[in-house]
């Protein structure tokens, strides 16, 4: 779930720190995957709001598909039905599979923990890390490292089996 951003000065920091994270975070699990017999492979998914039925899902995918062919009108039409409809947004997730495991893992979530105090998914209330970000305003790239190499180092760590790693 993404974090809810209201205040404008959290937003632009969030800004400022989200691809660098993104970045950090793909590199560090490239790092552990290098280590490990765990193989991984990166899937895109759409993230549905909480309580959205698959028959909606459904409807909402069908819609977006038919978008893609329609006359500009049906086009109108599709979107004024989309508005009162929840949309998906896309996510990001590496599957790590080991003999008979296998383990989702999102990695915006896991960038959203990199940049913000305290952040889970279940309370995705944003505060961003004032660390790592310098008296300058700009990134503290070793504290972005450290932070991101600390995060991923505990999803390798808690993978099942005694030799993950």
């Amino acid at each position: 779930m993404p974090p809810k951003i209201t205040n404008p000065v959290t937003w632009q920091q969030a800004e400022l720190l989200m691809q660098p994270a993104f970045i950090r975070v793909v590199d560090n699990i490239r790092k552990g995957l290098d280590a490990s017999t765990w193989k991984g492979t990166y899937q895109d998914v759409l993230i549905w709001p909480a309580n959205t039925t698959d028959e909606i899902k459904a409807l909402v995918t069908q819609l977006l598909q038919e978008m893609e062919t329609a006359t500009v009108e049906k086009t109108e039409e599709i979107r004024a039905t989309l508005a009162d409809l929840p949309m998906p947004h896309p996510g990001y997730h590496l599957l790590l599979q080991r003999q008979q495991h296998q383990v989702s893992i999102d990695l915006w979530e896991i960038c959203y923990q990199v940049c913000f105090i305290n952040y889970t998914a279940a309370n995705a209330g944003a505060n961003i890390d004032p660390s790592l970000i310098d008296d300058a305003g700009e990134v503290d790239w070793q504290r972005l490292e450290d932070k991101t190499r600390d995060l991923v180092s505990q999803v390798f760590a808690n993978l099942p089996g005694d030799d993950s790693r």
